[in-house]
């Protein structure tokens, strides 16, 4: 004989809120499956209908009629003996209300479920892997004037997470970087890499001024991305452009990453390259070879402090949609790696009003010439 099949305790209102709040907070999926005694998947079936973002509180809107209100009602019509005062006695005013509020819950239409044209601008630049802000703030610099063409980064979330909206297809999610199932709060953290010992190391703080206000091209910052099997990528990226440069390398001995830094130097013309920022790696150990090489100055982070090379971090964290972590990094040729490098350098860019990074670095190369 089979025994009895364990009933699905759902979660209670209070609970649901509780919920939220931890993973609006941060928290992991397990953390919060600790707190309720529930599995991490239990807890993560909850947010996914809504894609991870916060559902908007419901409210009833003062034009409809309350419970309470349908039943005065009802009972008023029931003193003149009408067709509706036997509704009320068999509870249809119980039952109309409970279909207003469920028609209230259907999402009405975005946007980009109305708009045919935005929704293809939108989707095709989505496969093209450009962020959602990247998208609003585009169409805002192309379409200045025609407020059609205008959506918030924020309705091509939902349109993408939400899966009762249906609006944009699924497998569009797969082109944003995190390559999440659903959204994450932005006060997640994660953990940080390791550093290690440079003797003769320049401190960041004796950096030139014009490289910390970015009013002068040709300060860089760079980094290794780093991929399973041992296997590496020189990162680069100009702090004025958010020009972005990538080497392929052999191993993170510092004999070849400085070499691959030496070549990508002296590609370009010596008023594009007056600095390099690097973190504490070992793989800067010939810095001095670099420098005399190049005659561009290394200068190094404190240790444990990645935002003081932000503007590469952050290409790093835009690196990982084409390299995740845990794979071969080896396998990709340096054609593969220039076409990576060429696309993100023809995103447009929040922080540089929606140019792109090709295009305020092109204008830099003009000027030198």
């Amino acid at each position: 004989m089979m025994g009895k099949q364990r009933r699905r305790r759902f979660f209670t209102a209070a609970e649901s809120a509780q919920i939220w709040d931890r993973w609006q907070r941060g928290e992991g999926l397990k953390l919060i499956g600790r707190v309720f005694g529930k599995t991490s998947s239990s807890i993560f079936a909850h947010l996914r209908p809504h894609g991870g973002i916060r559902p908007v509180p419901r409210r009833r809107s003062r034009r409809v009629l309350s419970l309470a209100e349908r039943e005065e009602i009802s009972r008023g019509v029931a003193a003149g003996a009408s067709l509706r005062s036997i509704a009320s006695r068999l509870g249809r005013a119980a039952a109309a209300d409970k279909r207003a509020w469920n028609r209230a819950l259907r999402p009405k239409p975005c946007k980009l479920a109305t708009h045919e044209p935005l929704r293809l601008l939108v989707s095709e630049r989505l496969e093209q892997n450009w962020s959602p802000e990247q998208i609003a703030g585009w169409l805002r610099r192309t379409y200045p004037d025609d407020e059609a063409y205008r959506v918030s980064h924020e309705t091509i979330y939902r349109s993408l997470f939400v899966q009762a909206r249906g609006v944009l297809k699924k497998e569009l999610q797969e082109h944003l970087r995190s390559g999440r199932a659903i959204r994450r709060s932005r006060h997640a953290s994660s953990k940080g890499d390791q550093r290690g010992r440079i003797v003769d190391a320049v401190s960041i703080r004796e950096r030139p001024a014009s490289a910390e206000d970015r009013a002068v091209p040709g300060h860089w910052e760079g980094d290794l991305l780093c991929g399973s099997a041992n296997s590496y990528l020189v990162t680069l990226v100009e702090r004025h452009s958010r020009y972005v440069m990538l080497a392929k390398v052999a191993n993170r001995d510092s004999r070849s990453v400085v070499t691959a830094l030496i070549e990508q130097a002296q590609s370009l013309p010596h008023e594009l390259w007056q600095s390099l920022t690097w973190d504490r790696g070992k793989e800067m150990a010939e810095h001095k070879r670099f420098t005399l090489a190049t005659d561009v100055a290394a200068y190094f982070c404190d240790p444990q402090s990645p935002w003081q090379r932000g503007t590469n971090e952050n290409t790093n964290r835009l690196l990982r949609q084409y390299f995740p972590k845990g794979t071969d990094l080896s396998v990709h040729t340096q054609e593969r790696l220039n076409d990576v490098a060429r696309e993100l350098n023809q995103r447009p860019r929040k922080t540089l009003g929606y140019e792109t990074p090709a295009e305020r670095f092109d204008a830099c190369v003009a000027a030198t010439t």
